[in-house]
């Protein structure tokens, strides 16, 4: 069963909540940030990129960038910018996208649970990335950016949430430039806290979506604290990371396609004859092709769209690792074919998020890249059952909009 909490969020006030809301570190370069933070005083990226308030150069990963960090989210709230629930809440936090909405409950897991596995995993993380944010966790003595959690839908959970959302008012409504409709609900009654509390303990896994780096951050300095505090009773806050839960039915996983440098010395002819083994290969001309279904692919080649349909036998239908698209075309193709044989490390293959369209997938073939492919996108009760059975997915199997923004909901440890 899985423990959620309320906790006291350090939150921006209303009125600043649309300035200091930003899209997640890890989504851009730190010259990009650089670039974001122009004009923008109040932009969470102060903290969680705090390099863009250095000199250009200065090493990001150095002492200096994360006591920037603190500082920074200490200012917010002595600036009155920021200020801090008085009793433990539960948030709504409502996203709409082209006409999409996703809500989800805001509130703080256990680290127990993640070192359980009642929290799933289905990506794996790098070292170097995880000790950035533990040393960003650390100095800020905060969980800064929320992880983006899933579970399977419960209707009592949808109830409470839909009905609140109808009958109570807004904390905070605003529209970021890129068009997505953040709205913000404060979950203030104590016996509706204390119900959804109850109700998560019926819920017997959740599964990480997106943030899993952040996620082992979290976990890696409250099992430190926990060192270092060896009469700890459990109910601190280090012991809890800051999450937003969302039913399974209301995410979307977007497609994540892949770009790659050349045709590992074939022709496009000798490259399409190698592919006719394991894929029946279609010319479509244009426009762009968007696979409609699973097991399908497009092929963007010198100005061309191509359709894959891999054949009866190029896969295993039981093996649930195997008969992902993405590994039916790397195992089939990116592989044997172009050479690419490690997706992770190799310079040569490059991933574009369904975000971007498929424009940029023809931008990119005819400019640093030769090839492109577009994906039919993975589900959502695919990850759910790779993670259930203790697997890792593939690199770049899921892009999920919109991203969760970070500064609406501060988490401190002490």
């Amino acid at each position: 069963m899985a423990l959620l909490r309320p906790f006291k969020a350090i939150k921006p006030k209303p009125e600043y909540c649309g300035d200091v809301a930003a899209l997640p570190y890890d989504v851009m370069s730190s010259e990009e940030a650089r670039e974001m933070i122009k004009d923008k005083p109040l932009s969470f990226l102060h903290i969680d990129r705090a390099e863009t308030d250095l000199p250009p150069g200065t090493e990001i990963y150095s002492e200096q960038v994360y006591l920037k960090a603190r500082e920074n989210l200490d200012k917010l709230v002595s600036d009155g910018i920021c200020e801090q629930e008085e009793e433990p809440r539960f948030y709504i936090y409502s996203q709409t996208m082209n006409g999409r909405t996703q809500t989800g409950l805001v509130g703080c897991v256990s680290i127990d649970d993640y070192v359980n596995n009642v929290i799933k995993k289905h990506e794996l993380t790098r070292a170097d990335k995880e000790v950035d944010r533990i040393k960003h966790v650390s100095y800020c003595d905060a969980n800064t950016g929320p992880i983006f959690l899933t579970y399977r839908p419960n209707e009592s959970i949808n109830t409470i949430v839909r009905e609140w959302k109808a009958e109570k008012p807004v904390y905070c409504d605003f529209t970021t430039s890129d068009g997505v409709r953040n709205t913000v609900w404060v979950i203030d009654d104590d016996a509706i806290i204390r119900k959804i509390s109850a109700l998560f303990k019926n819920v017997k896994y959740l599964y990480i979506a997106d943030g899993h780096h952040r996620a082992a951050s979290a976990v890696d300095v409250g099992i430190k604290r926990r060192k270092l505090n060896r009469n700890y009773s459990g109910n601190e806050e280090f012991n809890f990371f800051l999450a937003v839960l969302f039913a399974c039915d209301e995410l979307e996983i977007m497609d994540y396609n892949r770009v790659i440098k050349d045709l590992n010395g074939l022709t496009v002819e000798e490259m399409i004859d190698k592919i006719s083994v394991k894929f029946t290969v279609e010319k479509q001309g244009k426009p762009a092709y968007k696979p409609e279904a699973p097991h399908t692919f497009g092929m963007y080649v010198e100005g061309e769209w191509y359709k894959l349909t891999a054949k009866e036998g190029s896969f295993d239908e039981d093996d649930v690792i195997g008969s992902l698209d993405v590994s039916i075309l790397q195992n089939n193709l990116i592989s044997p074919v172009l050479g690419v044989t490690n997706p992770r490390v190799d310079r040569r293959i490059d991933f574009v998020g369904g975000i971007r369209g498929l424009g940029e997938l023809e931008r990119r073939a005819g400019s640093d890249m030769k090839i492109a492919f577009s994906m039919y996108p993975t589900s959502v009760e695919e990850l759910m059952k790779i993670a259930d059975n203790n697997l890792i997915m593939p690199p770049k199997s899921t892009w999920f909009e919109p991203k969760l923004l970070s500064g609406l909901f501060i988490h401190k440890l002490s």
